[in-house]
């Protein structure tokens, strides 16, 4: 539980700085309340917050250039900075996340959740959502009714202000009427696609803030047999097969083909690894404020003693999951099912468990399940991976989370 927190509220709007000084310190947090950012600047090294909440249109300075000069002064701690403003523009949103501020939220406010965004941002948490957690196709039915039925769709927030999608698989279309009845624009995100096979994509058309203009979408994925993930995508769309093309889509996008690297987005680290699965299937590790969370979805990870085994292999595996404190990970099969079918490209559960506690992983999470499957049956895939681990006396938690299930790390 975070400690209560010293809050410096910067608003040219009276009617502002008493509404968050009701919510803050209901919470029984301390708040310093100033109208004028000027004064602000002036007294912040006596004050010495813990986090600056500050709108972004003030007289004198507005909300990014007290930031700067803030965190110009070197006798302080510097405090977290979050901006709130009417400003719902991605042009705003972006300077102010280039500039290196914590939050932006935009009002009007909404008193029920506020308080929690703003922990949140300061805790720089992560929170995992689940849209989709099957594989191969989708499970209507009453057999699928508490885990869910769609298939893979994995929506990871940080900190209030980046927000990353992995896979369009069927779930996503929950994720899309989620969205448009939060009714948050301009929807902002970042889609990392594992690869193209169609349990992966088949909910990408169906995905409504693509339609609107305003919203931005940067979409990354591999390169399959020379054809980029923007061909791999529009494909699906061709008239043969739907109705729409891409060229329906209305919300700016950018398209970026990886295979195995490293790089950044504003302050988080992303590595790519290439998967054990037909094609090429890419596995993603996000590094944010020394938090890890990985996607590694669809991977085959063989029996020791096989001629598929290959321990180079596993320790690079083990080296890409180390630490963790969120993996999701292919689960497919129990251990009798993947001896029927070794080389389709997916895990079974003692040897996902074996190496999530080679890794000294916190949270595994059992994903991409078989369509066979029924509810009851990823209940004995969880208890059997939970005898294991406690066999090895393993500090690895392992659950199979269910659609809309969310995850705090």
């Amino acid at each position: 539980m975070l400690n209560k927190q010293h809050f410096l509220v910067v608003d040219d709007d009276i009617e502002m700085i008493s509404f968050f000084k009701i919510i803050l310190e209901k919470a029984g947090h301390k708040v310093t309340a100033l109208n004028s950012s000027l004064e602000a600047l002036a007294q912040i090294e006596k004050i010495k917050p813990d986090c600056v909440i500050s709108d972004l249109m003030m007289p004198d300075l507005d909300g990014l250039d007290l930031f700067k000069k803030i965190k110009l002064l070197k006798n302080i701690k510097q405090p977290k900075f979050i901006v709130v403003t009417v400003k719902q523009y991605e042009f705003d949103r972006r300077r102010a996340t280039k500039a290196g501020i914590d939050g932006y939220v935009v009002k009007p406010i909404n008193a029920t959740t506020f308080l929690s965004e703003v922990l949140a941002i300061i805790e720089g948490e992560m929170v995992a959502q689940f849209w989709g957690i099957r594989g191969t196709l989708p499970v209507p039915g009453k057999e699928a009714v508490r885990y869910g039925g769609n298939t893979n769709c994995v929506t990871l927030l940080l900190s209030k202000k980046h927000f990353f999608i992995f896979d369009a698989g069927s779930g996503i279309k929950a994720l899309s009427t989620h969205l448009m009845r939060k009714a948050t624009f301009p929807i902002s995100a970042k889609i990392f696609i594992s690869h193209p096979h169609y349990d992966h994509i088949s909910g990408f058309p169906f995905f409504v803030p693509l339609y609107m203009k305003g919203n931005s979408f940067q979409i990354f994925g591999a390169s399959n047999d020379g054809m980029g993930i923007q061909k791999s995508l529009d494909g699906q769309m061709d008239s043969i097969y739907f109705p729409i093309t891409m060229n329906e889509f209305s919300a700016t996008l950018s398209f970026h083909n990886l295979g195995e690297e490293t790089f950044t987005v504003d302050d988080i680290v992303i590595t790519t690894m290439y998967l054990n699965h037909p094609g090429k299937c890419i596995g993603y590790q996000v590094k944010y404020k020394n938090k890890i969370f990985c996607y590694v979805t669809d991977n085959e990870i063989p029996f020791e003693n096989t001629s598929a085994y290959s321990q180079f292999d596993i320790d690079r595996l083990i080296q890409f999951i180390k630490d963790a404190e969120l993996l999701v990970i292919d689960a497919t099969y129990t251990d009798q099912e993947y001896s029927k079918k070794v080389f389709w490209g997916h895990s079974c559960i003692s040897r996902v468990i074996d190496i999530a506690d080679k890794a000294k992983v916190k949270l595994v999470c059992l994903f991409h399940h078989d369509p066979d499957q029924t509810d009851n049956d990823i209940d004995k895939k969880v208890e059997y991976a939970q005898d294991l681990l406690k066999q090895k006396k393993s500090t690895t938690v392992c659950i199979a989370p269910r659609e809309g299930d969310m995850l705090f790390i």
